[in-house]
């Protein structure tokens, strides 16, 4: 054996334990980032390939609708909070509409309501459909997204036959929903306020989409990559997500059934069947789950609504300057993201004393440093993109 074979032999046997002290890194994610949904900055403390610490910066886009709110009447107000979660925009016009009408104690028309609903539900499927198509993309799936901009187009088409906008409806109005030009007192005439074909338009998308649901469970749900990547990563107990204030989908997939469609009656929703969507791990995967069950039963609501819907007028009688009453009110709305509130005093006038809005991607985003912690970095988007949070929605 030659001297070189018996110094290695000696080193093999030999057990060194080495560590290597390093010091944390700051990385900062954003504020302009790929990965993030709008303008979001993330400053982490990593050490090695773990996150220490994590600090959310906010207000990078702040547009100030409540303070713009006071100096707006009433109607002009619709466009401003259709703009708060720009991918859901019909829905958060629906609860202000809905808070003026308390105080002004007007009764909107049945069919009118129904509308309302209809066109809500849209919002959420065109809503849970955006984070169907970016969810996989961040996680480095490519072909989702297709899919899902394929039914999410259909779906704002039809949005957009009967309100003109596919983003920014500005379609409701105090007392019911905008008017058809040929819209008139009689029932006939009434009938004819949404789009020819709409009714059977909605059906058939619908159809689609249930059909889609499937494609996604096929490509993304069973796919090994995507289970690594999300199966056990950012779990959300209960107990955590009510001490921050997390509401809706990222809420229901911590195991927790609440749905304010079930307990409020801003809609009719009890006139339809419907199933709420629940998790039972509270991780990343199940809020995915929970989303895309929430689409199916959002699109059986559809289904049941267009068969159902009544005939009648879209518009209670309401002033044509509208003052509302002195007083206040608080109406809360389960919106795609989660509760959208809104608080309303009036002091008499043609627009708001105060306007509070309780948006939802508020609160959820509040408990991310939490989850962030200890994590591997990759994991960072892979938790921060399962809560679907929207910084219209934060920056309000």
């Amino acid at each position: 054996m030659t001297i070189e074979q018996e110094a290695l032999k000696h080193f093999s046997e030999v057990s060194v334990a080495v560590e290597l002290q390093t010091s944390d890194m700051t990385l900062n994610i954003g504020p302009q980032h790929p990965s993030t949904h709008g303008v979001l900055r993330i400053v982490a403390k990593v050490d090695g390939e773990r996150v220490s610490d994590v600090t959310p910066v906010i207000g990078y886009m702040h547009r100030g609708y409540e303070k713009i709110a006071e100096v707006r009447t009433y109607p002009q107000i619709t466009a401003l909070v259709n703009r708060i979660d720009w991918v859901s925009g019909f829905a958060n016009e629906v609860p202000f509409m809905a808070a003026a009408e308390k105080l002004m104690e007007i009764e909107v028309p049945e069919r009118a309501r129904y509308i309302r609903m209809i066109l809500t539900e849209m919002a959420r499927i065109a809503s849970h459909l955006m984070f169907m198509a970016s969810y996989p993309l961040e996680l480095g799936a490519t072909t989702p997204l297709m899919f899902a901009l394929r039914e999410r187009e259909r779906v704002l088409d039809l949005i957009e036959s009967v309100t003109g906008g596919r983003f920014h409806p500005n379609f409701n109005r105090i007392g019911g929903v905008q008017p058809n030009a040929g819209a008139g007192p009689t029932q006939k005439k009434a009938i004819q306020d949404l789009p020819r074909g709409f009714l059977q338009g909605a059906r058939d998308a619908m159809d689609s989409l249930l059909k889609t649901c499937v494609e996604f469970d096929e490509l993304v749900t069973g796919n090994e990559i995507f289970l690594a990547r999300c199966k056990g990563v950012g779990i959300l107990s209960p107990e955590l997500a009510a001490d921050f204030g997390v509401s809706g989908p990222n809420l229901r997939a911590s195991g927790v059934a609440f749905d304010l469609r079930k307990h409020t009656d801003y809609l009719p929703y009890d006139k339809v069947q419907f199933e709420v969507a629940t998790g039972t791990v509270g991780d990343s995967f199940d809020r995915w789950l929970v989303r895309l069950e929430e689409i199916r039963q959002s699109a059986y609501i559809v289904q049941q609504a267009v068969d159902q819907i009544p005939s009648g007028p879209l518009q209670a009688k309401v002033p044509k300057i509208i003052k509302v009453p002195k007083g206040e009110a608080y109406v809360r709305a389960e919106n795609p993201k989660g509760e959208m509130g809104y608080y309303l005093v009036s002091e008499g006038g043609q627009g708001p004393y105060r306007l509070k809005i309780r948006s939802a991607s508020y609160s959820n985003i509040s408990v991310i440093p939490i989850l962030l912690e200890g994590v591997l970095v990759p994991d960072i988007i892979a938790i921060m993109g399962s809560f679907d949070f929207v910084l219209g929605d934060v920056d309000r």
